[in-house]
């Protein structure tokens, strides 16, 4: 079933499982398959996850608290990185393990043992908050993209901020592309023109 559902692209999340303790993987792998959705990997140590989340693209990676060879939070805080949302699956939820989690840019947490129940509305939601997130980095790096253009024409042809605004949306819309892109363009061509 998640092969097919994986393959066809009717599979609701491609999940990716890191836990060595083989009971909880098949719990998961359980869990998601009779949610619809797809396994697209599973690992048991930490040194695999990054090259495993790069082969097979998941949509969301369930990873065990504490793995043989490595802290379990360092692995997802490298698949977060890889731009991948994390649900740690854990029998542990003292302070310090939270405040490691939310550090390390976890969306959820999945208590050991699995309550199959409450796999759909756990991964459903990290994916949305890791989604949400991502986008809301995105549009405050493109401000700032956006706010150096401005700065960039200010002084370079001595104009108010309003109107080196309303330059970079005018050439936005002329070109029909995203502001932040003709910002970007003017700043390397900035560097690229600057002796």
């Amino acid at each position: 079933m998640s092969t097919q559902n994986v393959a066809n692209g009717s599979a609701r999340w491609r999940v990716a499982i890191v836990d060595d303790h083989e009971p909880s993987r098949k719990a998961v792998r359980e869990a998601v398959l009779a949610a619809g959705g797809g396994i697209v990997g599973e690992s048991v140590r930490c040194g695999d996850v990054v090259p495993m989340v790069r082969h097979a693209s998941p949509d969301i990676v369930v990873c065990a608290a504490g793995l043989p060879d490595g802290d379990g939070v360092q692995a997802a805080a490298q698949v977060v990185q890889a731009d991948c949302p994390v649900v740690l699956f854990t029998s542990h939820t003292d302070a310090a393990l939270v405040e490691r989690a939310r550090a390390a840019g976890i969306m959820a947490f999945l208590l050991k043992p699995l309550r199959p129940a409450e796999l759909a509305p756990v991964l459903d939601l990290a994916i949305a908050r890791f989604k949400d997130t991502r986008a809301l980095k995105q549009s405050l790096e493109g401000r700032k993209v956006i706010e150096r253009a401005k700065g960039t024409l200010m002084t370079r042809l001595g104009l108010t901020e309003d109107e080196a605004f309303r330059r970079l949306r005018r050439a936005a819309m002329d070109s029909r592309r995203p502001m932040v892109d003709i910002a970007k363009a003017l700043l390397v061509s900035e560097t690229v023109s600057r002796p």
